[in-house]
């Protein structure tokens, strides 16, 4: 990069054209999904949108920019079946699905969910569909909430689970697994967040992920591990 040592320190002017000479031989889609600087997520859920979008920001590599987009701003839509026994099964089912109809492009997708040691790990992957999609939280909250009812504190050991898997256009898939720890609490409790949010305490905090801000929750959240961890390891291998 000699021929830069005039120009500013990370001057992109100059600095473009020499990294595009770098491209590897055989990087070929890989390479061009960066450069096109797009990742659809494999989702249609705007409060993970949301989250992913604050998390990850603006950025990807060294400053350059990445749109993520929803399979919804993508143009794809496609039924799903989560057949796997895992977390981490369920997001690398739907990452190959919507890979294969975005061969091209970089696809992330995420499963989660809430496991209660009380009630040996349910909802567990099953988490989305407890009491049928269509039912609301606040509904499936009150019925958690009533399932312990007189569990002792100590007996209301709960956790977040996030598994994100990401299918590279070469064919790779990378994951990732990540949780936080908490307990069930006995009402709901915030109006911040989605989900089990209201209804989920972390105690070195004393207040629910509900009530903790999102730049607070983002910073300690399974998804928030999960995704930043995934980020570290994406542009370790771009």
């Amino acid at each position: 990069m000699q021929f830069c040592r005039f120009m500013k320190k990370n001057d992109k002017k100059c600095m473009r054209p020499y990294i595009h000479s770098l491209r590897p031989a055989g990087f070929g889609k890989v390479w061009q999904s960066f450069k096109m600087k797009k990742i659809i997520f494999a989702t249609g859920n705007q409060g993970k949108m949301k989250e992913i979008r604050e998390i990850w920001g603006d950025s990807l590599l060294q400053g350059e920019e990445v749109e993520i987009l929803s399979m919804k701003e993508a143009g794809i839509q496609t039924d799903i079946v989560e057949d796997g026994s895992s977390f981490t099964e369920n997001a690398v089912i739907k990452a190959k699905a919507v890979a294969a109809l975005a061969p091209d492009a970089i696809v992330m997708a995420d499963d989660s969910g809430l496991e209660i040691d009380y009630l040996n790990k349910e909802p567990g992957i099953y988490s989305a569909r407890y009491l049928g999609e269509n039912t609301s939280y606040q509904i499936k909250n009150a019925n958690l909430i009533e399932r312990l009812s007189g569990v002792p504190e100590e007996k209301r050991t709960a956790r977040f689970v996030c598994a994100i898997a990401c299918a590279l256009p070469d064919g790779r898939m990378l994951t990732e697994l990540a949780t936080i720890e908490g307990r069930i609490g006995y009402e709901e409790r915030g109006k911040n967040g989605f989900g089990f949010d209201p209804i989920f305490m972390v105690p070195e905090y004393g207040v629910s992920t509900a009530e903790l801000s999102e730049e607070e929750k983002n910073r300690i959240s399974h998804r928030g591990k999960a995704l930043r961890a995934m980020k570290e390891k994406l542009c370790s291998v771009l």
